[in-house]
């Protein structure tokens, strides 16, 4: 599985894409995967503070319902509101269409604690591997 090189990622399977001070969140594909198919988001609110590690919203399958951790903290700018009509978005699509909030980074050096892609993808084949 590839894991796209742009992004950062955390252990418990969140990815970010940080531009300046602006980090775009989701859950990675193989998180997604884990899950099945999505029915729900629970989406934090516009304002929202976020701290690293800690949960901010939910996304509940057919499977189980999974907290999403913030992989970094600051304040929620934007959310994804196509996610309340359209929950599939994250199978589908997400590093795209599925992405669930804009944080606004209030610590720009807790970057350096994400994962690279070769670095995530090893932590997923270890995890893998110990089922």
């Amino acid at each position: 599985m590839q894991y796209p090189e742009n992004l950062r990622y955390t252990r418990k399977h969140e990815w970010a894409l940080v531009q300046k001070d602006i980090a775009l969140v989701g859950i990675t594909d193989y998180a997604q995967k884990a899950l099945g198919d999505v029915v729900f988001v629970q989406l934090p609110e516009i304002g929202a503070e976020t701290r690293k590690g800690e949960p901010f919203g939910a996304v509940e399958s057919v499977k189980a319902a999974s907290d999403i951790y913030a992989p970094l903290s600051g304040e929620v700018v934007d959310i994804n509101r196509s996610l309340e009509d359209h929950p599939e978005h994250i199978n589908k699509s997400p590093y795209g269409d599925g992405w669930i909030v804009k944080i606004r980074v209030s610590d720009p050096g807790e970057t350096g604690d994400l994962l690279d892609s070769a670095a995530y993808e090893e932590l997923v084949k270890t995890e893998e591997s110990a089922r």
